[in-house]
């Protein structure tokens, strides 16, 4: 990924700043409960680099916001590569987006993601409604490759769409899509992002949106997987970068920050509520 790609995408945060702070200003970021939810991440200011490659069997978690479901998830940049027309490219209005295993590519294209595989598990919750189970929203959940390039805006793949795709929420207001663990790339921490519609047909037309925002992975889960073949990259864009000084989550992560359960060899599921 060019430099260009990685200063566009961290500038979303300086861009965004009125909203974000508008809509964060309850959750102390700075100190009072803000700080205590903080805390009680149990993830370092400095990461450690992932370790001598190893068959990890542990389970690896970070913070859930079960906690703090009152609270609106933080409106976020979308980035450069969202796909869904906002940035020239709209892969919501094709045919076949509306899937769970995001692994593939669809339509005309046939490319397939290599990593770690992971399931995404979201519970969307409306906050006005006492923080009940939201059914019948839709979910568009897009994310980096083991390499760090986006599908339909990299040169290389920009011919692919995979890692890409919506489902709607059940009646618990649930989604859950098969992908893989998305690489670190630099300037960023470990992340993927979505965007929440209020129905299936509002999704698929791209109108109508609720909010943009951003999972965090844990330190822990990024250990384990960067510990293995094809992320060796991933280890040394991990060097030196935080959840404390990413541009995107710096202002405050504790609701976006996924626990993530399972091993590498069988795979890793990240669940995280998603207020809305």
């Amino acid at each position: 990924m060019s430099d260009d790609h990685i200063h566009e995408h961290d500038r979303g945060l300086s861009h965004d700043l009125p909203t974000l702070l508008s809509r964060r200003r309850l959750l102390g970021v700075f100190g009072g409960a803000g700080a205590l939810a903080l805390a009680g991440c149990g993830i370092a200011d400095s990461p450690t680099p992932a370790a001598t490659p190893t068959t990890p069997t542990t389970s690896a978690s970070g913070a859930t916001s079960a906690s703090a479901a009152t609270e609106e998830i933080p409106e976020e940049t979308a980035g450069p590569f969202p796909g869904d027309g906002s940035n020239g490219i709209n892969v919501l209005t094709a045919s076949g987006i509306v899937r769970s295993d995001l692994t593939t590519s669809f339509g005309g294209a046939s490319g397939v993601a290599a990593g770690v595989p992971l399931t995404v598990r979201l519970t969307v919750l409306d906050t006005g409604n006492g923080s009940a189970p939201l059914a019948g929203a839709a979910v568009y959940l897009w994310h980096c490759d083991i390499e760090g390039r986006y599908s339909l805006y990299d040169d290389s793949i920009k011919n692919e769409n995979y890692l890409r795709g919506v489902q709607e929420t059940s009646d618990s207001g649930v989604v859950s899509f098969t992908t893989i663990y998305p690489a670190a790339y630099a300037g960023r921490w470990p992340h993927m992002h979505f965007e929440v519609y209020p129905s299936l047909d509002a999704a698929t037309t791209a109108g109508g949106k609720l909010r943009t925002s951003q999972l965090a992975l844990p330190e822990e889960s990024n250990d384990l997987v960067y510990a293995t073949a094809g992320y060796q990259t991933s280890v040394r864009n991990m060097q030196g970068s935080s959840l404390a000084t990413d541009n995107v989550f710096r202002d405050g992560w504790s609701l976006q920050l996924a626990k993530v359960t399972g091993d590498v060899p069988s795979g890793l599921t990240a669940t995280l509520n998603v207020p809305v």
